[in-house]
C-alpha cells in the first residue's frame, strides 16, 4: 500500500476518532518502506500528536483569537502532496465542519486523486446513546463525498442497534449508502475490568502496541490482552477492499 490518504471524519466529539487514528497508523506503518506521516488538526484536544512514536505533526488552523482560519488547511494539503507515502489525518469535532467545507470547496479529494493518492474517509458510528448522532454523521459524510468509506463500528458505548433491536447495518440509513463502504471494522465491546482497563492504561500512556510489548510497566497478561485486541483489528483491516 503506497500513497494513500486516510481522513478520520465524524462531527461528534468523544466517539473515538483518535483511537481509530492510532490503530490505523499502527496497521499502516509497516505496509510501505516510505515513512508513514500522521497529522492532527484537532485544536482543543490534540491527543493524536501526543503519541511520540508516531511522530504526529500538529496542524495549527486556529488564529490567536481562537477562530479557525480555513486557509491554514493549505499547509496540511501541501504537506500531503509534497512527499510520497501514506498519511493519516485525525480531525477533531471542533474542526470537522471547517475541514469538510475546505475539502469540498477546494475539490481536495479530486486533487489528491489526480496527484496519485488514493483517498479513504473513515467514519465512526457508535452504539447506545451515540447511535443516532453518529449515524447522521455517517450519512452526511457519505452524501457529501464520493471517495471510498471505511465504517468503524464502536461498541464501547453500547451495541449498534435501535430500541427495537434492529442493527445499524441492516437499517435503511446504512443500506442507502452501503455501496460506498469498502470495509467495516468493529471496535468490539470487551470485558471492561480486563481488556478495557488494559487499553485505558495503554491509551493514557500514549503508547503503541509495540511499545506496550517492550514495556516493563505491563505484565504478561496485560500484554496478551492488548495483543489479542490488535490482532483482531489488524485482521479486520486486512480484509478491507483497499
Amino acid at each position: 500500500m503506497h500513497n494513500t490518504v486516510h481522513f478520520i471524519l465524524q462531527g461528534k466529539g468523544g466517539i473515538g476518532k483518535t483511537l481509530v487514528s492510532t490503530i490505523l497508523a499502527q496497521w499502516l506503518a509497516p505496509k510501505d518502506e516510505t515513512a508513514l506521516r500522521c497529522f492532527d488538526t484537532d485544536q482543543e484536544n490534540a491527543t493524536f500528536s501526543r503519541y511520540k512514536a508516531m511522530n504526529v505533526k500538529h496542524v495549527p488552523v486556529m488564529t490567536d483569537n481562537r477562530m479557525i482560519d480555513p486557509k491554514r488547511f493549505d499547509a496540511l494539503m501541501i504537506d500531503i502532496l509534497e512527499e510520497e507515502g501514506n498519511c493519516v489525518v485525525d480531525n477533531g469535532a471542533n474542526t470537522f465542519s471547517p475541514l469538510m467545507a475546505y475539502l469540498l470547496e477546494n475539490d481536495c479529494f479530486a486533487l489528491l486523486e489526480e496527484s496519485g493518492r488514493k483517498v479513504y474517509v473513515h467514519v465512526i458510528v457508535g452504539g447506545g446513546d451515540t447511535l443516532h448522532d453518529t449515524a447522521m454523521g455517517f450519512v452526511s459524510t457519505a452524501k457529501s463525498t464520493n471517495v471510498p468509506l471505511v465504517l468503524w463500528e464502536n461498541e464501547h458505548f453500547g451495541l449498534l442497534q435501535s430500541a427495537s433491536g434492529k442493527q445499524f447495518t441492516n437499517s435503511a440509513t446504512y443500506e442507502d449508502n452501503a455501496k460506498r463502504v469498502v470495509g467495516r471494522v468493529v471496535l468490539s465491546q470487551r470485558n471492561a475490568d480486563t481488556f478495557g482497563a488494559d487499553l485505558k492504561k495503554m491509551n493514557i500512556a500514549r503508547l503503541t502496541a509495540d511499545e506496550v510489548r517492550a514495556s516493563e510497566k505491563f505484565n504478561v497478561m496485560e500484554k496478551q490482552r492488548i495483543k489479542v485486541v490488535f490482532r483482531d483489528l489488524f485482521e479486520q483491516l486486512d480484509k478491507v477492499q483497499w
